[in-house]
């Protein structure tokens, strides 16, 4: 049985300032994006259209304010609502931890709607090139996660080869290594599975539709290995608060991969 090794959270120590991994998890996560976003402009389908590096860099900076926004607001919302309405000058205070990917997702959709306004383009044209390179951020993520010794699994049998104790979930008990479990399904699996799809050419839409399906699906799967937040418990059906926000995300993925396959034969 393993032992989480309990990294210093502190990567670079600068004097007062320091740097932490979960921060250069994000500078990771943003780096991959523009490489990949940046191939994906080179592409035919894409040069044709006039997407340039400028538009991927533009693109960048409108998703960071989605994501931070978005991922706030999202935690606030979804998951302690009842706190931040009485602790509003809070809900900016992001140093103290709290965000949310499913508010992060909406935060980018919003983000992306306007981009896609102010330059004239079609909204799931934007989304289409932008989604293949998410996975490899969401897998950052996970990583600082992991390095941070947060967001542990539900408690696993010890006869589990890779089960691991978290000292942060004050009890000794074998668990699963979630955010392993979620680097490898949303960050591994979804990345390579939206790469190879999107390599031939879909129906506008599709790509979009088919990430909120994967990312949605294994997300809801990934959940029954994680441990609830103790402020939430589980929910209906003993579902967790992320899988009940990941099935209209699964059914707004496949109306939209459906309807643009719908609209191409039309």
């Amino acid at each position: 049985m393993w032992v989480h090794p309990q990294f210093d959270p502190v990567a670079i120590q600068l004097g007062p300032f320091a740097i932490h991994w979960y921060g250069l998890t994000y500078l990771a996560a943003f780096g991959m994006f523009l490489w990949l976003a940046n191939k994906r402009v080179r592409q035919p389908q894409w040069a044709a259209g006039g997407w340039s590096s400028r538009d991927v860099d533009d693109l960048l900076f409108f998703g960071v304010l989605g994501v931070v926004l978005g991922g706030r607001l999202g935690y606030c919302l979804f998951y302690k609502p009842d706190y931040y309405l009485h602790n509003l000058g809070e809900v900016l205070a992001v140093w103290k931890g709290g965000m949310a990917f499913h508010g992060g997702l909406l935060g980018v959709i919003v983000a992306m709607a306007v981009f896609a306004k102010l330059r004239g383009r079609r909204f799931f044209e934007v989304t289409d090139l932008i989604a293949p390179c998410v996975p490899t951020g969401l897998a950052a993520g996970r990583v600082g996660n992991f390095i941070n010794g947060e967001l542990w699994g539900r408690v696993a049998e010890p006869s589990l080869p890779w089960a691991m104790v978290f000292p942060q979930s004050g009890t000794a008990d074998p668990r699963h290594p979630s955010p392993i479990y979620q680097f490898l399904g949303e960050g591994v699996f979804l990345g390579l599975l939206m790469w190879f799809y999107a390599r031939s050419p879909r129906a506008t839409g599709q790509v979009s539709g088919l990430f909120l399906i994967g990312y949605g699906a294994q997300r809801f799967v990934t959940e029954f290995f994680r441990q609830p937040d103790d402020f939430l418990g589980l929910r209906a059906f003993d579902l967790s608060q992320g899988q009940w926000l990941s099935l209209p995300m699964i059914a707004a993925g496949v109306a939209i991969w459906l309807y643009a396959g719908k609209t191409k034969k039309n």
